[in-house]
């Protein structure tokens, strides 16, 4: 979802060139058909076939509370392989500049709120997704080091929750909002007066929606090396994107009924844990650089349903 969202931000900044008769820029992706980023060695020959001058690091494995909660060894083995080999391989070859997305979920369970970036590790974690986590803090250090001992340009930005086009909608590992949609669209379909959501339904949650993260992360890039690192140093070596607005999950819900066109009514299972109770990020450097969220949630909302949609129908005309 994130990398196809760099992808088209990538392109349009591509077509803002031609019409200033600039050069091209050439986007080059990796999609786990073509490499296995846990091989370190297929890492490295893709990088030495390629020599990319910049790197997008959007690739994780992630997942929802209960994805998070049961799976929490796969969850740091396989986001450590990923992150290492790349960054490394990055090195190796002399990539000018590189940027690692990481995930709220790294800061402290009970941290203040709006959310900081001196918040992190100041505090425990969330249980449910530690293991993540854990991982994301390390490839966050990870990049600080390599500039810190090699100088190299490695930049590290920290988004909020995400949602959009080409989102994940499997029942067992999907995120809230993609959960919510497939399971208010089947309650659509199968006529269902009511919808049941984990929890009380009253952590309050921040969510991007997938193209304005990507137009920040293009953003940031864009910026001159002196200028992108003297405001992450201050910071602790990382940047917060996020919308700067927050919703209950209960609400949330609601809104998803109402743009899914859902006529019954929610109901809260208190026995599933909520997770982190609020989870803001501070957006306050990014903005004083110049850069806002320009898609508000229902808007957005409506196009990852829309894509939802177009995502069954396809199915449907494969298996026909």
């Amino acid at each position: 979802m994130v990398g196809s969202s760099i992808v088209r931000a990538l392109d349009n900044a591509n077509a803002s060139s031609q019409k200033l008769n600039q050069n091209e820029m050439e986007i080059i992706v990796a999609d786990r058909s073509v490499l296995d980023l846990e091989d370190d060695s297929a890492v490295k020959r893709f990088f030495d076939k390629h020599m990319p001058d910049q790197v997008y690091l959007a690739a994780a494995k992630v997942g929802g509370i209960k994805a998070n909660n049961d799976n929490p060894a796969d969850f740091l083995m396989k986001n450590l392989k990923i992150q290492t080999n790349v960054i490394q391989a990055a090195y190796l070859s002399g990539v000018a500049k590189l940027l690692f997305l990481g995930s709220s979920c790294i800061f402290p369970k009970h941290a203040s709120q709006p959310i900081r970036e001196e918040s992190l590790l100041t505090g425990p974690l969330e249980p449910t997704n530690e293991s993540y986590a854990l991982a994301k803090i390390s490839g966050i250090k990870l990049c600080n080091g390599f500039n810190k001992q090699y100088g190299t340009d490695f930049r590290a930005v920290m988004p909020c929750n995400l949602y959009g086009l080409g989102d994940n909608y499997k029942h067992d590992d999907a995120h809230v909002i993609p959960a919510l949609l497939r399971r208010f669209h089947e309650a659509k379909e199968d006529e269902n007066k009511e919808v049941v959501i984990w929890g009380t339904g009253s952590p309050l949650r921040e969510f991007l929606y997938t193209d304005d993260l990507a137009d920040a992360c293009v953003f940031l890039m864009e910026m001159e090396k002196e200028s992108f690192h003297k405001v992450a140093l201050e910071a602790g070596g990382f940047i917060n994107i996020g919308s700067g607005v927050e919703i209950s999950i209960l609400e949330l819900s609601k809104l998803i009924g109402k743009v899914v066109g859902f006529e019954g009514c929610v109901r809260q299972d208190p026995s599933k844990p909520d997770g982190t109770p609020r989870k803001l990020m501070d957006g306050s450097r990014l903005k004083s650089l110049g850069w806002n969220a320009a898609t508000n949630l229902e808007s957005g909302l409506e196009k990852a349903y829309d894509d939802f949609k177009q995502g069954l129908k396809q199915t449907r005309n494969l298996r026909t």
